[in-house]
């Protein structure tokens, strides 16, 4: 099947083709023509399979009849909300619009914390029909009157799996309410656990559900391997594989931020070009990150889980698993990334042995068992051996020569030969002591003995007084 078979208007068939793009995927094929339709979808399709294109193109045929060019903000109402959990995600949901629909007249925009609102406020005001936002910053525009959802045609929950995970409930609840009852619903995403399906079913009427895959289920594009590696010395193995392999572009998953600070920080030191991106960055941090990666001015993107869904990033070839995900479902989503567009991809898993039942629990979800060895010894360099503390932790130094004692006094000075120097205390104060000269020894004086007078005085000290007695 081509594009042309799927009813597409000339400017987004154009658009496709300037993009390279000839037949549709299987997500694509059979998503368009009920979303075209006006029904309910609810469509599950690995990531890197066009699941984006599969909902933007037939928003943009939907919403043709009603581009202009109207400067008037109320020509402009939001007809189309697209709701993502990450802002790396509406980023990119937001350029797919953009692409795909550059020969339509239509306004698009896209809202997301970490960034100043006041821009995107001014954007609101002028009117857009297309928007695309996280939830969170949705609700600040809500609060602050600058967005009208009581105009919204078609509700679009991309990786809603992933907004429920987030604790994002509540705000969809919230968001829900805000919109028309009369409305198109969907909903996409790699995976749909019992929860969304829940969710789902309060959501969509008479949904068509579309599974391209079984739930769960990886791209055969992605080869699968695994180093058992001592949890210590896994930094160094990855600069050892990175190296002999000779890879010049890897995305590298680790479990926490902090781990992800320090593994950067690690590699950079060590001569790598290397980022971190998590959620502690700033929106523009993780931005320009995230954009020097995809030009291979990086070569290594140590990233958490926030990376693991909806980041598009054309032939990347390598992801590394620095730490199994504790969740065994975000590691179909960490793989993702690679194997995307029909090109092969490889996933790589450093192992430590308190992480075996974590990969039991991957290889069960998957149904897929992955190739595990041990890391070569000459993979990993051998760590000096620590120092005893018996051991100099410098070479050794000449000691200094103990000072000659000082020669004795000569007679004429008054003082008794037998009575001697004093010496000099041991360290700091004993080189001050010894800078100025040698002390002489006090000698011990001898009190005088005490007279008969002193005797009375202190008798009457402790005596009574002596009164006379009167006749």
């Amino acid at each position: 099947m081509q594009f042309t078979d799927l009813g597409l208007a000339a400017e987004l068939l154009r658009a496709v083709e300037e993009q390279g793009y000839t037949e549709p995927t299987a997500i694509q094929e059979q998503a368009i023509p009920p979303i075209l339709l006006g029904q309910d979808v609810q469509a599950g399709a690995q990531t890197g399979t066009g699941k984006t294109a599969a909902f933007t193109l037939p928003l943009l045929q939907r919403l043709k009849g009603h581009a202009n060019t109207s400067v008037s903000p109320a020509r402009h109402p939001v007809r189309v909300l697209i709701l993502t959990p990450t802002r790396e995600l509406a980023a990119q949901v937001f350029e797919s619009v953009r692409t795909y629909g550059k020969h339509i007249p239509l306004r698009a925009a896209c809202v997301f914390g970490g960034v100043s609102i006041d821009p995107q406020m001014a954007e609101l005001r002028a009117g857009v029909e297309i928007l695309v936002a996280t939830p969170g910053r949705l609700l600040d525009h809500v609060h602050q009157r600058t967005v009208n959802l009581s105009r919204v045609q078609i509700l679009v929950l991309d990786e809603a799996d992933r907004m429920l995970d987030m604790g994002f409930m509540p705000d969809l609840k919230r968001i829900i309410s805000l919109l028309p009852a009369v409305r198109q619903n969907l909903l996409f995403s790699a995976t749909f656990p019992d929860d969304i399906k829940r969710f789902a079913d309060q959501v969509l009427k008479d949904p068509v559900r579309i599974q391209v895959e079984r739930r769960n289920t990886v791209t055969d594009l992605v080869s699968h391997s695994a180093f058992k590696v001592d949890p210590l010395r896994k930094r160094e193995f990855l600069e050892n594989l990175v190296r002999t392999r000779d890879m010049r572009q890897v995305l590298v998953f680790t479990s926490t931020k902090i781990m992800a600070n320090r593994l950067a920080r690690s590699l950079e030191r060590d001569g790598f070009n290397c980022a971190a991106l998590h959620s502690d960055k700033t929106q523009q941090e993780r931005m320009a990150a995230l954009a020097a990666f995809k030009e291979g001015k990086t070569r290594l993107l140590v990233a958490t889980d926030i990376a693991a869904r909806g980041l598009d990033i054309e032939l990347l070839p390598h992801v590394i698993n620095f730490e199994l995900p504790p969740n065994p479902e975000d590691y179909i989503h960490r793989i993702g990334r690679t194997g995307r567009a029909g090109i092969a991809g490889e996933a790589i898993s450093l192992v430590a042995p308190d992480e075996m039942d974590s990969l039991a629990s991957i290889e069960r979800l998957i149904k897929q068992k992955i190739p595990i060895q041990a890391a070569p010894a000459d993979a990993v360099a051998e760590r000096s051996p620590r120092r005893s503390r018996a051991e100099p932790s410098r070479p050794d130094r000449p000691r200094r020569a103990e000072p000659a004692p000082p020669p004795a006094l000569p007679p004429e000075t008054g003082i008794p030969p037998e009575a001697g120097v004093r010496a000099a205390p041991e360290g700091h104060c004993g080189a001050l002591l010894s800078g100025v000269g040698t002390v002489p020894a006090p000698q011990r004086v001898t009190p005088p003995a005490p007279t008969d007078k002193r005797r009375k005085e202190v008798a009457a000290l402790f005596l009574p007084p002596v009164t006379a007695k009167q006749d």
